[in-house]
């Protein structure tokens, strides 16, 4: 299962004078042809804050579908939810069906708008190419658009990415297709939500720039936007340290404004 989890956490069978915090629960969605390697270095860097679970969003063909399936099987009730990419566009969805809840939400290299036109045509090209038995292709098609310039040389990262993408194989990849394709354009979403929210970004994301960030960034009220200096598309692998760290800013725990108590 494309899931990682720390230890539960219990109370103390003894006094020791103070509360101790449960762990949120974090749950974290993977981009188009990703799975749980994208998120790797933030398990392990978020293990001591966060009760890590990744998600698998490769089992429909509708964004709808995809949204209600992690969902149904997210083993919390409420939670942190982090989407990069495709995974923003599922977390954004799973906004609109349960907002209740999401306690806090982390949008990285991910855009709130529907596709346009051409990029469905891209999105129906790769299609037909998987079905016509070049899957394995396309990845080599995509990276260029997905690192840092700089990261091309970069062996371990380009082998992670082909990686997932044979795990991920030829028939869900096409599902991915048509459930980004399917989706809803998210912009009016924005206003309403109302959770503490990270927008994050790589500086030269070549496939999601820095102008769509700052745009969900001015209409999600406050919140934050972080961009991460040379990084590409894929910030969680190419800026990892970075990433991290701004996601454990991102958790940690907010008291409410004076005289207000914490919504349940």
């Amino acid at each position: 299962m494309h899931f990682a989890s720390a230890p539960k956490w219990e109370p103390p069978h003894h006094d020791i004078g103070m509360t101790l915090r449960p762990k949120l629960g974090l749950v974290l969605v993977p981009g188009l042809l990703c799975d749980q390697l994208m998120w790797r270095p933030q398990l392990t860097a978020l293990a001591a804050v966060a009760d890590c679970w990744v998600a698998d969003h490769t089992r429909s063909e509708t964004m709808a579908g995809v949204a209600a399936d992690v969902l149904r099987d997210a083993p919390f009730e409420k939670f942190a939810l982090a989407g990069l990419s495709m995974g923003g566009y599922v977390a954004l969805e799973m906004v609109r069906q349960a907002a209740p809840r999401v306690l806090k939400l982390a949008l990285l290299d991910t855009t709130a708008r529907a596709d346009t036109p051409e990029q469905t045509r891209k999105r129906r090209d790769f299609i037909s190419l998987a079905e016509r038995g070049r899957f394995l292709g396309i990845t080599g098609v995509l990276l260029p658009l997905l690192i840092h310039p700089s990261q091309l040389k970069n062996r371990e990262l380009a082998s992670t990415i082909k990686r997932m993408a044979k795990n991920t194989g030829r028939d869900a990849f096409i599902r991915e297709e048509r459930a980004i394709i399917s989706r809803t354009d998210s912009l009016p979403l924005l206003s309403r939500i109302a959770c503490p929210t990270l927008i994050m970004c790589g500086r030269q994301d070549a496939l999601i720039p820095l102008a769509l960030h700052e745009e969900m960034a001015a209409r999600i009220s406050g919140s934050s936007l972080e961009i991460v200096e040379e990084c590409g598309h894929l910030s969680t692998l190419e800026r990892p340290a970075e990433t991290s760290a701004a996601l454990a800013r991102w958790l940690e725990p907010r008291d409410p404004p004076s005289g207000q108590n914490q919504g349940g």
